[in-house]
């Protein structure tokens, strides 16, 4: 029991190791990360993995559908003599496609609750 809380103590520490550490990490973006806070369902976690995936220099993206298809959200069109063949969504996008996902269904059980 005594190596269980042991563990328990260290594995506590060593999180509030990383936190401390991301918080340093991420003081210059603050503005960045507080303006993401005013998208109904995005929280600090969300905000973060937005500015560590995409920055904030948005002129690296020419539209809202290149940075879309960057981070994986468009199905491809894979079309031969007119017919389509598959329109799966693409594998780019691997942390920040799960998380904008998740922040949509936090904004639409957010706003429903309005």
């Amino acid at each position: 029991m005594l190596q269980v809380r042991h563990h328990m103590e260290y594995l506590e520490l060593a999180i509030e190791l990383l936190d401390t550490k991301l918080e340093t990490l991420t003081k210059p973006y603050a503005a960045a990360i507080k303006l993401l806070y005013t998208i109904p369902g995005m929280k600090n976690d969300s905000a973060v993995t937005i500015i560590s995936e995409i920055g904030t220099d948005m002129s690296q993206f020419a539209s809202s559908r290149r940075l879309c298809s960057w981070a994986g959200l468009t199905p491809g069109n894979n079309q031969t003599a007119g017919k389509k063949k598959t329109v799966k969504i693409t594998r780019a996008g691997v942390y920040i496609k799960p998380m904008l996902v998740q922040a949509a269904h936090a904004a639409v059980k957010c706003t429903s609750q309005v």
